[in-house]
């Protein structure tokens, strides 16, 4: 049991698997604040040009 317990501590191959989802959701966020501001700017840009015709 004790072989176990020493086993499962060591283990760390969760702590990775957690880390990798954390890195990959700060990722996702970033991505869709750029692309928020991105399509704030290219809608803009249409109503300028459909506001000048």
């Amino acid at each position: 049991m004790q072989k176990f317990v020493k086993s499962f501590m060591a283990d760390e191959s969760g702590a990775t698997a957690i880390e990798y989802g954390l890195i990959a959701a700060l990722i996702a966020v970033g991505i869709i604040t750029a692309a928020g501001a991105l399509g704030n700017k290219v809608s803009n840009n249409f109503n300028s040009v459909a506001n000048a015709m």
